[in-house]
């Protein structure tokens, strides 16, 4: 079972520091927060390169591509925050081992995003998350590194908010 009470808690934190940070408490961030998402995923997408069918050049090494996976993990977990989906659990094992390419499956992440965006329910957010987790499982990542980095990048993003990044 992958523990997302303590990593939804540490999100809450982390956004609620950057949100009175940058004087953004009263402002409405599921628009930003959801676009933020995509962009993270497309620079994941990028690390991977396999939409680039032109190119001889493999991916990131597998430390690249977890750190970008986990950026997701950040806006993922925090647009869940967004409409109070904060309780939801993944079953790590019920997570489906994917069969798909890399590129359909970021386009299946995307369908799913925008399907949350358009109708934020429990339902379509715990799609979006079963889809981005089996990410993980094509990107070869373990229910502990993916912990692991996310806990090292939130640690890292209080540095960043400290130092004005």
């Amino acid at each position: 079972m992958l523990n997302l009470n303590k990593l939804f808690q540490m999100q809450r934190d982390l956004d609620q520091t950057i949100e009175e940070k940058n004087n953004l408490l009263t402002d409405d961030l599921f628009e930003r927060k959801v676009f933020a998402f995509i962009v993270e995923m497309a620079e994941l997408a990028n690390e991977t390169r396999c939409f680039k069918f032109w190119s001889q050049k493999g991916p990131s090494e597998k430390q690249v591509l977890l750190e970008e996976y986990v950026d997701g993990v950040h806006f993922l977990l925090s647009i869940g925050i967004e409409k109070n989906f904060d309780s939801i659990e993944i079953d790590w094992e019920k997570v489906k081992k994917g069969t798909s390419s890399l590129t359909t499956h970021f386009l299946k992440i995307n369908e799913d995003v925008l399907q949350y965006r358009s109708a934020p329910t429990i339902e379509t957010y715990s799609q979006l998350c079963y889809s981005y987790f089996e990410l993980a499982h094509l990107l070869n990542f373990t229910l502990q590194e993916v912990e692991q980095a996310y806990l090292k990048k939130n640690e890292i993003n209080y540095q960043r908010q400290e130092s004005g990044y």
